[in-house]
């Protein structure tokens, strides 16, 4: 017996010590590769970078994975430990791993023949996803369990129990559980119910399978799981919990404005942004960015530029139909272009087929619904639509289906109806092709939508507007749809300003003897490039002389060949070099039509150069992004302003007054109608291919254009007056009276004087007396026969170039 004794104690010693060398071997063999778990201790995950408007309000957001970091403070008690109750239960009483689960999980997989169940801890669950693959095998596990170990010796529970929180994918994008709570139920963590929360917690296992937007039965099976965990634990009351169970789960989205208010001005912070930080740290930095943009003003500035291309397009006529239909495919059409009755606001474009057409309008179909153009809001395409034509149509005016004098019931009545309703002129006009009124659908006292005709614009343009004190860029607008092109003609594109240049000509000329008051001829001029022998013969834009005539009044009138005079006076090296001061790119050299605005610039740019008019002679660099911050609260870039003096302040306040004629008594009076101190330049470019408005106010500078991407005429008449000037107009409209009255501040050294029996600035000393630019003798040698000997004009042209 003795004996057997101490046999059994040999071999009880040998099988633990084999037993303890062979765990001892699987740790080394388990650990040799162990990865270093530094980035886990130091947590950064992935981040969503958040942009701000001006009022702190959410711009958009860019990510590569949908994460908002949140700490256990900023979450409800119960959401920690509903996720604890479906995970990992005693969590806070194991030191990484669950020998337990580990023993149950082995005995579930051993009956089934394979790896089906893991037994990971939320600490396991850590190091897999951070560090680790999902490799479904023994080494894995083990290397799990040792990690999980040693991190449990480095953080605090609570340090791992919110990156476990935060990192956890939860379905549909959503990674962590505050990017869930806004997926899901539309709400921040600090706003969860205990329902919404266990709903939450249940995702892990199989984010795809228990989603509620996939399978709702599945989702509130798992949140009854884990609701009963969470009670069983003591964690909720037997009321809680049955509270819990019945509450109603209502599932909706926090709105995501990104890419649908203002895209052109998030689209240009966000290729800021990577030019500064680069493509990673804005879609994983979580960086806080604050802009510039006044929402206000952005929603103002798209649809006046919307208006203003739609109406540009209205101009030259309608075009065919967006496309014709065979009746084959009406049904098929009424099928697929239904659109949510909470969409259907006044303003909102929908595509609709043309029922019938008469002389008092056209009855149009969308989805299920009925509308009525009337004969004045289709008057461009009169007697060019047919049934079957697909057209676009802005609604007017919303139906009110409990209201008979809203709601179209009587066919005869449809017309008188919709015509008393389309009191809000948005759009075009009718068709005639009968007589007779249009009837309304046959079902009585369906609702008829009041609408008008529209075209979808070829042209496009840009729309940039800047508090010339600040250089906060309060909107932007880079083209008529975001959607259909991300090209940004605020910023991006290149075009020729016309006339809208004169003003860097004539601010040249006021530093080089001019006055407001100097004398310069009117008249025909030719010019030959002594080197080249090409000559160019410009023109007014009416095709008129006006004989000798003021600064003050050829600026106001934008008198072409009084301002190729002033430029070959004060010469075009002196221009260019303004023009570069100014921060106007392109390719500038010192020939005379660069005078006219014939030099492709930028919008964004002159919106720069001009802002040493509406400031004292110095330009301030346009800004969009305020300043960023780190994901927490440090600031790690401030945009401060960068302010450089171009032109003198009494210059600048000539200037002012010069331009400020424009509006009066010039080509911009159409301004006058806000009834405030404004200045401004139109500008058109040869053959109507550019249309440009740039006006400002010493609080508000606004430019914009119209025009082909690829250039080409717009028209006749589609002028810098005509066609960009309304557009700018119908923003500032809509901004003004947020502004107090507010005039230009007049500069020591500057005194007042008349010119034309018109009040106008001049520099102190300067006002006595005016210059007129060319003696009798040097116009005859230089614009008469441009193919005669140029004389003593030659010397002069020579310096110039």
């Amino acid at each position: 017996m003795k004996k057997f004794v101490i046999l059994f104690v040999l071999l009880l010693f040998v099988g633990l010590l084999s037993g303890a060398a062979g765990l001892i071997g699987l740790y080394y063999w388990a650990s040799s590769d162990l990865p270093s778990f530094r980035k886990i201790t130091d947590y950064r995950p992935p981040l969503v970078t958040t942009v701000y408007t001006r009022d702190n309000k959410i711009l958009g957001y860019f990510y590569s994975e949908k994460r908002f970091l949140v700490t256990l403070s900023e979450m409800p008690d119960f959401l920690p430990k509903a996720f604890l109750a479906a995970e990992d239960a005693t969590f806070y009483q194991h030191e990484g791993v669950d020998i337990t689960a580990i023993g149950r999980a082995m005995i579930k997989n051993l009956q089934r023949g394979g790896i089906k169940q893991g037994g990971s801890t939320i600490t396991q669950q850590i190091i897999k996803r951070l560090l680790l693959s999902s490799e479904k095998s023994y080494k894995r596990k083990v290397k799990e369990a040792i990690l999980a170990y040693r991190l449990e010796k480095y953080l605090t529970k609570d340090e791992i129990l919110t990156i476990y929180l935060n990192q956890i994918y939860l379905g549909s994008r959503a990674y962590g559980v505050e990017a869930a709570a806004r997926t899901y139920f539309g709400v921040h963590v600090t706003d969860l119910t205990i329902a919404q929360a266990a709903l939450l917690a249940g995702l892990p296992q199989a984010p795809t399978r228990y989603s509620p937007f996939r399978d709702f039965e599945s989702a509130k099976n798992r949140q009854r799981y884990v609701l009963g965990r969470m009670l069983v634990q003591g964690w909720i009351t037997k009321e809680q919990h049955d509270a819990a169970v019945a509450e109603p789960l209502v599932f909706k989205s926090m709105p995501d404005p990104s890419w649908e208010v203002a895209p052109f001005y998030l689209e240009e912070v966000r290729r800021e942004l990577i030019d500064r930080f680069g493509e990673d740290q804005i879609y994983n930095g979580g960086l806080h960015v604050h802009t510039a943009v006044d929402i206000k003003h952005q929603e103002a500035a798209e649809r006046a530029l919307r208006d203003g291309l739609v109406a540009s397009e209205k101009r030259r006529g309608y075009k065919p139909a967006l496309e014709k239909l065979e009746k084959e495919k009406f049904e098929d059409f009424y099928a697929h272009s239904n659109v949510p009755e909470s969409l259907l606001v006044p303003g909102r474009w929908v595509k609709a087929l043309v029922q019938e057409v008469t002389g008092q309008g056209a009855v149009v179909r969308f989805g299920d619904k009925y509308g009525l153009i009337p004969a004045d809001e289709m008057s461009f395409a009169k007697g060019k639509v047919e049934v079957g034509d697909l057209v676009w149509a802005s609604i007017l005016a919303v139906p009110d289906k409990a209201g008979p004098a809203r709601a179209v019931a009587d066919p005869a009545a449809a017309p008188a109806a919709a015509s008393a309703a389309a009191a809000a002129k948005g759009g075009r006009k009718a068709k005639a092709a009968e007589a007779s009124a249009p009837s309304a659908p046959s079902k009585p006292g369906r609702p008829m939508w009041k609408l008008a005709m529209q075209l979808e614009p070829r042209i496009e343009g840009g729309l940039v507007s800047m508090d010339p004190r600040t250089g906060e860029v309060l909107a932007c607008v880079g083209g008529f749809s975001f959607e259909k092109s991300q090209f940004n003609r605020a910023t991006q594109s290149f075009r020729q300003p016309g006339s809208s240049f004169k003003p860097v000509v004539y601010s040249v000329a006021m530093d080089n003897g001019m006055t407001p008051a100097t004398v310069v001829m009117d008249g025909p001029f030719s010019y030959r490039d002594p080197w080249s022998g090409q000559v160019w013969t410009p023109g007014n834009y009416e095709g008129d002389y006006g004989g000798p005539m003021t600064i003050r009044s050829a600026l106001a009138k934008s008198k072409n060949l009084v301002t190729v005079r002033v430029a070959q006076q004060v010469g075009m090296k002196k221009i260019v070099e303004r023009a570069q001061e100014l921060g106007l790119r392109g390719e500038f050299v010192p020939y005379l039509p660069v005078s006219l605005g014939a030099v492709a610039v930028n919008l964004l740019d002159m919106v720069h150069a001009y802002s040493a008019f509406a400031r004292d002679g110095s330009t301030i660099t346009p800004r969009f992004i305020l300043d960023v911050k780190s994901p927490w609260g440090e600031e790690i870039f401030v945009n401060k302003p960068e302010i450089k003096q171009v032109l003198t302040p009494q210059t600048a306040y000539v200037m002012d007054c010069l331009l400020k004629e424009v509006v009066r008594a010039g080509t911009a009076t159409a301004v006058k109608v806000l009834g405030r101190p404004l200045a401004g330049k139109t500008g058109t470019t040869n053959d109507f291919q550019d249309a440009w408005f740039m006006g400002f106010s010493p609080y508000l500078l606004t430019g914009c254009y119209i025009g082909f991407d690829q250039p080409k005429s717009m028209g006749k008449g589609e002028t810098g007056g005509r066609a960009a000037l309304p557009i700018w107009l119908s923003y500032r409209k809509a901004v003004e009276d947020d502004y107090p009255v507010e005039d230009f501040s007049r500069p020591p050294g500057i005194v007042m004087g008349t010119v034309d029996g018109v009040a106008m600035a001049f520099k102190e000393g300067t006002e006595r007396g005016s210059m007129a630019i060319m003696d009798q003798e040097q116009e005859k040698a230089f614009f008469t026969d441009p193919n005669a000997p140029l004389g003593k004009g030659e010397d002069l042209l020579k310096q110039m170039f």
